[in-house]
């Protein structure tokens, strides 16, 4: 039986000191059937011939140069189209792949059925030496997850709180067809892809450490809660995206609860025209 071709979208943008990591995990997987698509959004430092280099002897990937930043919901929807797999990952060039990522995935899936849509695991932060800081789940000292972790039907835990570890999805293709890939508006992608998604589809975990995200000063998770960020607009407008798609009771009560953390931390921020707005979501929300 033909294993189904996964499609790895590399996203680079000045990371040169890391990106030919990230490829040369996808080259080292375990699971053979991939496609791999880099795009590199107009870096300014030499990212573009770090990944010249490494095309020199993968000459089969395809790699797309943008001459002008466009953020990173464009730059991977331009390139969705030229996806062939049956599954998707969206692989920031300073993240890892482990060598199990995709077969064990896969494997997830297909003891699944098909309403399940999307697979994510547990993952090592690292460090840009490539130490581990910590991982995303709770273990006990033997390395048996010790937190619970929501699977199934999560669009009430994805609105309550953040529990997914953002580069260890793997997203069949038929859901970025569905929700036309990544809201272009937004300045980040992964809580507006995961609200939508839950609605219709349901969410499997691979109880493993197969993904290493780098955590760096100034990447967009630690950029999210400081002076001048635009990411906390954009969790508004996902917020509000809940709001519509939010079903009964519970739904909305969860909704409030993440209305309240980003409330809170749009008040420390000064940030009181979204305050105003984050506080009129949470009046309408009560039912």
């Amino acid at each position: 039986m033909s294993l189904p071709l996964v499609t790895v979208i590399c996203l680079s943008y000045n990371h040169e000191g890391y990106v030919l990591d990230a490829l040369q995990s996808v080259l080292s997987q375990t699971y053979h059937n991939i496609q791999l698509i880099i795009i590199d959004d107009a870096s300014t430092d030499n990212s573009v011939s770090v990944i010249e280099g490494f095309l020199k002897t993968n000459p089969d990937v395809q790699f797309i140069k943008q001459s002008e930043n466009i953020g990173n919901c464009k730059a991977f929807n331009s390139v969705l189209k030229f996806a062939k797999g049956d599954y998707i990952i969206d692989l920031a060039a300073d993240d890892i792949l482990l060598p199990e990522r995709i077969e064990q995935g896969v494997e997830t899936f297909e003891s699944h059925d098909e309403q399940y849509g999307i697979n994510f695991s547990d993952a090592a932060y690292i460090n840009e030496k490539n130490e581990v800081i910590k991982y995303h789940y709770k273990r006990d000292p033997s390395g048996t997850l010790s937190s619970y972790v929501p699977q199934g039907d999560v669009f009430k835990n994805i609105i309550q709180a953040h529990f997914i570890c953002s580069p260890t999805t793997l997203i069949k293709k038929v859901v970025f067809d569905e929700l036309s890939g990544y809201d272009e508006s937004l300045v980040y992608e992964d809580f507006d892809l995961w609200v939508r998604a839950a609605r219709n589809w349901k969410f499997c975990y691979t109880d493993h450490v197969l993904v290493q995200k780098r955590v760096l000063p100034k990447s967009h998770g630690q950029q999210q809660y400081k002076r001048g960020n635009m990411q906390m607009e954009s969790t508004y407008q996902v917020c509000s995206k809940a709001f519509q798609l939010c079903k009964n009771k519970r739904e909305y009560a969860a909704l409030r609860k993440r209305i309240r953390y980003e409330l809170k931390h749009a008040i420390w921020l000064f940030k009181l025209p979204l305050s105003f707005k984050y506080f009129g979501l949470w009046i309408k929300s009560i039912h």
